[in-house]
């Protein structure tokens, strides 16, 4: 119910009120007036009937008195007059008329006890008051009753009885009533008109803000109040469209900027405020996503918390990740949350040919959501043949003007419109992921290079220090030995002097590139420093390690360097012990293969040997 009805019907209720109330009180107060007044006349006639028989009986015509009575009855809206006598009387002068002698239950009470009764009632619907008034005898005055009456003071002689007509009465009162009713009746319903016609502005404006109000929650702020007045209420409806309008531009200038921060146009049928509000929580948990993955150690702890915020936020349970590796290289980052899982959702020839992928090759998104086969290297279980088959979208992230990685979206064709819907707020977070992952990048990079021998691309000594505690709790763990082969070129200095030390450097080279094809992927290869090289083989005994190190001595003695105008043939001297069977610490183990390096050098060289306690001495520095 509108507050203009709620008001009016208030009007109308205190009106109709106000009406009940003054009709309640009209007949209580006829009713008071009419019997106070009738009292007054009745008590009158009586009183004139008292005169006339007491002068009637003076003058000696009390006979007559009947006439007298008769001529009362004469008056207006008197009905009856009745004299009825006491016994007293009817003692002292005889039985009176035969109409005298007749009381009802009303004159004999008043005979008995003295006292006047009056009662209002009804007759064949017409008003009637009766009042029954007693003759008491009485000294004062002049004559008195007690001249004639031979009766104590007090005596009741008789009883007169007077009953006048209220029907005219009735009926002015009544006239009246209505008269004073239509009159409150106009002045209320003038009230109500003129209450309605200031109150209608206010109960008009209090339901077109409500309509408003409604509206805003809805996000629509262009609606405005109709200022119908002046007043105060005219004031709040202009306050109300300045409120209106500010939040209208207000939300659309930050809907407008938060699009394009979000990539999100904005939907005319958008709620603007949900929306707003939809877009920068987005933002803020991009924040956060952000200031969160800066503190992860690598890029693989990031796409693990990128996978798991594409499931908890967004639902995404089928996706893949892909890391560019060179120009033409992709490898599985994460696939459908597995880590460095297998190529599941696309043709596994784009991790050795990367121009297949179509995102890595244009660098723009790719939305096989509303293109479907877009992209030729997608590959979904079913095909197209399912009833809701799959569909994708790939997200490039460019890292130093090269995309960096791919993230691939899967998802059913019926969930692609939702799944579209959501874009724009994950690329909020890939490009808050981007210079973070670029930074790790570089980080690593830098650590690598930090870490690696420029020349030989093989570890270096700073890489062993870093690496030795997990090499050791490792070995410790699965109980198993670290063989360790020092290995020395053989008069590499006299390379240097005769060729140059760009020879030297070839020959650096292929030595390294001759210990690579000797090892196994799990061992560790170290250009310890100059000419000297370290292998660290893991899970190989001493016999196994000897076999090794002959290996490469072989190999090494075997291969030919390409040097500037022929071949260069080299030699190496090779050290082996074996850790924690020689030494219960690396370094002194590392210490002991140093030594039988250095005792096969002193032997002749091109030769391998393994560590013997008596091989050392106690002038030897422990390294």
């Amino acid at each position: 119910m509108t507050l203009n009805r709620k008001i009016t019907l208030l009007l109308i209720t205190v009106a109709c009120g106000i009406l009940a109330i003054f009709m309640l009180i009209s007949l209580y107060a006829f009713r008071h007036l009419s019997i106070a007044s009738s009292t007054g006349h009745v008590q009158t006639a009586a009183e004139i009937v008292r005169v006339l028989l007491t002068e009637s009986m003076i003058n000696g015509v009390i006979a007559k008195r009947e006439q007298s009575l008769e001529r009362l009855r004469d008056i207006r809206d008197l009905r009856t007059v009745r004299v009825v006598r006491s016994k007293w009387v009817n003692e002292q002068f005889g039985q009176g008329l035969a109409r005298e002698m007749v009381a009802d239950e009303i004159e004999t009470n008043v005979l008995d006890n003295g006292r006047p009764q009056f009662a209002l009632r009804e007759e064949d619907g017409q008003p009637v008051f009766r009042g029954t008034i007693p003759y008491v005898a009485s000294s004062r005055g002049t004559p008195n009753c007690l001249q004639c009456h031979q009766v104590a003071e007090g005596t009741v002689l008789g009883a007169v009885t007077i009953e006048l007509s209220l029907t005219e009465l009735r009926r002015q009162a009544l006239y009246g009533a209505l008269a004073v009713l239509v009159a409150v009746s106009l002045i209320s319903l003038f009230a109500i008109l003129g209450a309605r016609r200031l109150m209608l502005p206010v109960g008009d404006t209090a339901a077109a803000i409500g309509s408003l109000v409604q509206a805003a929650l809805r996000g629509d702020f262009k609606g405005r109040v109709q200022q119908r007045t002046k007043d105060d209420i005219g004031d709040i409806a202009a306050h109300t469209n300045k409120l209106l309008s500010f939040l209208d531009e207000g939300l659309s200038q930050i809907s407008e900027r938060v699009a394009q921060l979000t990539g999100r146009p904005p939907q005319h049928d958008d709620n603007q405020l949900l929306a707003t509000i939809d877009m920068i929580d987005g933002l803020a948990d991009a924040t956060r996503f952000k200031a969160t993955i800066e503190e992860d150690e690598t890029k693989t702890e990031i796409y693990e918390r990128f996978g798991l915020l594409l499931g908890r936020r967004f639902g995404v349970e089928a996706y893949s990740i892909y890391e560019a590796h060179g120009a033409t290289q992709l490898a599985p980052i994460s696939v459908d949350g597995e880590i460095s899982g297998s190529c599941h959702w696309c043709d596994p020839q784009i991790l050795v040919r990367s121009e297949m992928c179509r995102a890595k090759r244009s660098g723009h998104p790719v939305d096989g959501l509303v293109q479907p086969g877009i992209c030729f290297a997608f590959r979904a279980e079913g095909g197209n043949a399912e009833p809701d088959p799959w569909r994708h979208y790939c997200l490039p992230l460019i890292q130093s003007g090269t995309v960096g990685c791919i993230v691939q979206l899967v998802a059913r064709e019926s969930e692609a419109a939702a799944r579209l819907g959501q874009i724009p707020y994950i690329q909020v977070y890939l490009r808050e992921m981007a210079p973070v992952l670029e930074a790790k990048r570089l980080t690593e990079t830098l650590r690598d290079s930090s870490l690696r021998d420029a020349m030989t691309d093989l570890n270096n000594r700073r890489f062993l220090e870093q690496y030795v505690d997990t090499l050791i709790a490792s070995s410790r763990r699965r109980n198993s030995p670290l063989a360790l082969l020092m290995i020395d070129l053989d008069y590499f200095k006299m390379v240097n002097d005769s060729y140059g030390h760009d020879v030297g450097d070839s020959v650096l080279k292929g030595l390294a590139d001759v210990l690579k094809q000797s090892v196994r992927t799990s061992d560790i290869l170290v250009r310890f420093g100059g000419e000297e090289f370290l292998i660290v083989l893991q899970d190989a005994d001493g016999d196994n390690a000897l076999m090794v190190a002959e290996k490469i001595r072989a190999r090494v003695a075997d291969f030919k360097f390409r040097i500037a105008g022929g071949m260069l043939q080299k030699t190496v001297s090779i050290g082996v012990a074996v850790f924690p069977d020689d030494s219960e610490t690396f370094w002194q183990t590392l210490k002991y293969a140093d030594v039988a390096l250095y005792r096969a050098k002193d032997d002749g060289r091109n030769r391998v040997v393994r560590f013997t306690p008596d091989m050392w001495g106690d002038e030897t520095v422990v390294y």
